[in-house]
């Protein structure tokens, strides 16, 4: 179905491929108004609700409630590199992501350049065919000379391109039930009040009824700007490109959000391409004097410059904007969702400027802080932990006030599950045992930085040192687990490294006065920014995308916020574990006193801890003995719920709940139980259905146990102990940034060592390399040298 209609001086072409559809338009003279309106299998969507228009979105994570869109997409993104044509892969995934938003129920609107590269691109042909076929009429011959393409106007390319250009925006909107309209504007029908009210009125209607309005200046016939009319207030603007076209059509019809996409990745605080250059992630009202602008897009009437315009005067409006790139192929594909859903991508305007330091800024902080931490002597990081341990005991009372606000807000919004709620809970038990921990940290955080690990003499005067340094930056992530800032602070200040700490929003009180006293702590030797407490709204996908800024990321929570890490991470290494299923394995020669003491304890002492017991691996020759029935009531009574593995179900008449997998992570006291007919047979269970995290065998038999602790390739093997002694306090490492099951650099509980890395030290006295070439005089010798035993500042 086709429909056209003169509605004011700009045009306006409805395509509608569904049937049987029927659209009636009021006449031009008065604001457009829809008279009949049919519609026959076309779902309608829940609209999401309406938002009072008048402000923009003071943040990021606001967007995801825009109603009303606005999508911009500037000529850099629609066209190809070579001018002359549409970039259709690029475009039919705009259009997927519009689709997908639009059914979502919300308004979308396009306004989108192309038409002159697409009449470009026809007229080219057209030409070349046209000289082609009067070169051969003239010369009677089958070759042809080189022909000289004339310079084409612009105006005429986008008379031969706008319907090109709309016939294509039609297909593929098709391809998702999705009607689409045309409507050309120029900068008259927004200075003469009734085409403006036509204007309106038109864009409305094609909204209500679920359209998609395509807009775009009227290049063919296009006037130049109004004189002395740009960016003089609200209600004026000049329409001179599709960026002014889009604010101007945005504050117009109250929009939400206009989403700017052209080939960069926002706006930079110099010229992209320059060494130092930044992205700059949220740009304010003002901040335009401290921007550097470059030279205009490759195409297009505008460059950054009328883009940060265009974006401030549609910011003043109420309308909210992003500008991002709609060209690279790893993001264009989902750039729009991804600014809807409020992601960290390309350049964001807001009116609301917070108070503190911007998450970026502070990953720069703590790189300074950490540079200084590092330059300290042993001596002074050591009383900066120790000074650390005092606050804590000293400000114990105003601490667990704090905490008591954080437990009574989780257990009134019922937000925590027991185990959480236990791990959010501090207590003077807990904060004298956290002191502790942190002066066993001080008193072994000597010999940390700056250690000599190798010496070698290179040849005569020429001596290299391997010698220990921080890794940077790190990005501890955690949840409900408030005692692990002064931990992690801690054993980060002891090895020289900077630290952002991003916590969750339950344990809100609790992190803000344990980073306070830290920080002040590090006020001892000046080097108070070395740690830094996010407490901006970052996602923590956003968080891991600072590549540039962060070195190592410690996630400290559940085995889903672990793999989420895993998998936000963009080109930043993850030390940590997914899960944490431990075992258990009771040989047929363990003793009967060791087996349920060393079982409750591993189970039951902290369940939700990731070093708990979740599955019990039984020989089978231990079935329906005394010491069998003991596990089990020991079990029942500790009221731990069992599930029964495929072989344990097997010799049962009635068997508890057979497990749907032997690889989980119950969390809680509920554990597997299953059957194992030999050591060698649990080591290959362990192996398929573990996490390499910490596995015990209880026996005694010393060979068997050896030959256990040997095979089995877990980060921790114990024998006749418990699992719960997997943990950095209890190996004396005083506290740990949590357990790795990783394969490189640290495993296990991590400590101090664990966040160190080394750099080379070569001392010569004028050596080059030719000196040792065949004719050179000098001579490698490689010799070993001693390594001193305390640390060389």
């Amino acid at each position: 179905m086709w429909r056209s209609c003169s509605l004011y001086s700009g045009w306006c072409h409805l395509s509608c491929l569904r049937s049987p559809a029927v659209v009636q338009y009021a006449p031009v003279n008065s604001t457009v108004r829809t008279a009949v309106r049919h519609w026959s299998n076309i779902p309608f969507v829940t609209m999401p609700p309406i938002r009072s228009h008048g402000k923009s979105f003071a943040h990021r994570s606001e967007l995801k409630h825009a109603k009303r869109i606005v999508v911009k997409l500037g000529s850099a993104v629609v066209t190809r590199g070579d001018e002359c044509g549409l970039a259709l892969g690029r475009l039919a995934s705009i259009v997927e992501q519009v689709s997908m938003l639009q059914n979502q129920g919300r308004e979308m609107m396009i306004v989108t350049s192309g038409a002159v590269a697409f009449g470009k691109q026809r007229l080219r042909h057209e030409i070349l065919l046209s000289q082609s076929v009067r070169q051969a009429l003239h010369s009677g011959q089958n070759q042809l000379k080189d022909m000289a393409i004339p310079v084409l106007e612009a105006r005429a390319c986008a008379a031969a391109g706008q319907s090109g250009l709309m016939a294509l925006y039609e297909a593929m909107f098709t391809q998702y039930s999705i009607c689409a309209a045309q409507i050309l504007v120029t900068n008259l029908d927004f200075h003469d009040e009734q085409k403006r009210r036509n204007l309106s009125g038109t864009l409305h209607e094609l909204l209500r009824m679920n359209i998609v309005p395509i807009i775009n200046t009227n290049d063919a016939v296009v006037p130049p700007p109004e004189p002395n009319s740009d960016l003089q207030g609200v209600n004026v603007i000049s329409v001179k490109d599709n960026d002014s076209l889009a604010a101007r059509l945005a504050v117009e019809m109250k929009a939400d959000l206009i989403i700017v996409l052209s080939d960069v990745e926002g706006l930079f605080d110099s010229p992209p391409g320059s060494d130092d250059a930044k992205l700059i992630d949220i740009f304010y009202p003002g901040d335009q004097q401290s921007v550097t602008f470059g030279t205009k897009s490759r195409v297009g009437m505008g460059g950054m410059e009328a883009k940060v315009k265009a974006a401030l005067w549609a910011l003043q409006g109420g309308t909210s904007v992003v500008i991002a790139n709609g060209t690279h192929p790893k993001i264009s594909g989902h750039v729009i969702t991804d600014i809807v859903e409020g992601k960290k991508v390309g350049t964001f305007f807001s009116e609301v400027k917070p108070a503190g330091p911007t998450v970026e800024q502070q990953a720069e902080m703590a790189r300074t802080g950490g540079r200084s931490l590092a330059a300290l002597q042993p001596e002074q990081r050591a009383e900066i932990i120790f000074h650390l341990a005092d606050l804590l005991t000293d400000n114990r009372e105003e601490i667990i006030a704090a905490n008591r606000k954080d437990m009574e807000e989780a257990e009134s919004k019922g937000r925590l599950a027991p185990p959480l709620l236990k791990r959010l809970s501090l207590s003077t038990a807990k904060l004298n045992s956290l002191a502790i921990g942190l002066r066993q940290i001080a008193a072994s955080s000597h010999d940390s930085v700056g250690r000599i690990i190798r010496r070698t003499r290179i040849a005569k005067d020429l001596e290299l040192e391997q010698v220990t340094v921080p890794i940077g930056v790190l990005l501890v992530i955690f949840e409900s687990r408030p005692d692990c800032l002064p931990q992690v602070s801690a054993l980060a200040i002891a090895s020289g490294n900077g630290l952002l700490l991003k916590g969750g929003r339950e344990a809100t009180f609790s992190n803000q006065i344990l980073h306070r006293l830290t920080q002040e702590a590090l006020s001892l030797h000046s080097v108070r920014d070395a740690v830094q407490l996010v407490n901006t709204r970052e996602d923590v996908e956003d968080l891991c995308r600072l590549n540039k800024l962060i070195d190592l990321i410690i996630p400290r929570g559940s085995s889903q916020l672990v793999r989420d890490i895993q998998k936000a991470a963009k080109g930043i290494p993850v030390m940590g574990h997914s899960e944490g299923i431990c075992h258990v394995y009771v040989d047929s020669e363990a003793a009967v006193e060791k087996v349920t003491r060393i079982v409750r304890d591993s189970k039951c002492d902290y369940p939700a801890a990731c070093n708990a017991l979740e599955t019990l691996l039984i020989h089978r020759d231990l079935l329906r003995t005394a010491l069998f029935d003991q596990i089990i009531d020991m079990l029942r009574v500790e009221q731990v719920k069992i599930h029964a593995g495929p072989k344990f179900a097997s010799y049962l008449t009635f068997s508890p709940s057979e497990v749907k997998s032997l690889r989980v992570e119950y969390g809680d006291l509920e554990c597997c139980i299953e059957v194992v007919d030999s050591v060698q047979d649990a080591i290959e269970h362990i192996h398929k259905y573990g996490s390499s995290h910490t596995e015990v065998i209880i026996t005694e038999n010393e060979q068997t146990a050896e030959y256990f602790l040997q095979h089995v390739d877990s980060a921790c093997v114990f024998w006749n102990s418990s699992t719960r002694f997997s943990d950095g306090y209890r190996f004396g490492l005083g506290a740990e940034v949590g357990i790795s099951t990783a394969r490189i650099h640290a495993r296990g509980p991590v400590g101090i060592e664990g966040l160190l890395t080394t750099k080379w030290l070569l001392r010569g006295k004028d050596h080059v390399v030719s000196d040792f070439s065949e004719q050179g005089a000098m001579k490698y010798l490689h010799e070993n040298m001693p390594v001193p035993q305390r640390n060389i500042s």
